[in-house]
């Protein structure tokens, strides 16, 4: 069982980030992610149609980096009793679309920590952003997640 945490524990985190890792864009993945959208859009889908498009590859969706996984826990997480954890909002900005055989280093940082009040108690919103950069070190997108943690911590 996660031993308790001080919230200002957790806001000495913010800033922190985990080591970075890579993600190698897969034709596969693109279009399994469509698949599980219902996204029919042929640039998903179709090679051709994505190059017709102006694009070099499949090109993924605008959600995407939803599913880039960091490896291990990150600290501010580690700690927490997962069974209270659910996800929060989510945002995405893109810097250009994301396509297959595209190699992405991510990093994931804790931006934030605040405490609201719920209706059963306290709540604890961990505000982190997962950037991810191509091979020439530019930015691809930023996906915000907010994870919300039932109660103090």
């Amino acid at each position: 069982m996660p031993q308790p945490l001080e919230r200002s524990a957790l806001a000495d985190l913010v800033g922190h980030a985990c080591p970075p890792f890579i993600v190698e864009v897969e034709k596969g993945a693109i279009r399994r992610f469509a698949d599980a959208l219902g996204d029919r859009n042929p640039i998903r889908h179709d090679e051709d149609a994505a190059r017709a498009a102006g694009h070099r590859g499949l090109v993924a969706s605008p959600t995407f980096p939803a599913s880039f996984r960091v490896p291990g826990d990150p600290p501010w997480m580690a700690r927490l009793d997962r069974s209270r954890v659910r996800a929060g909002e989510q945002g995405f900005r893109l810097h250009r679309p994301i396509v297959a055989g595209d190699q992405l280093t991510c990093r994931l940082t804790l931006t934030a920590v605040d405490v609201k009040e719920g209706r059963s108690g306290p709540l604890v919103l961990l505000v982190q952003d997962l950037d991810g950069r191509d091979e020439t070190g530019a930015p691809v997108f930023t996906n915000r997640r907010v994870a919300v943690h039932l109660g103090a911590v």
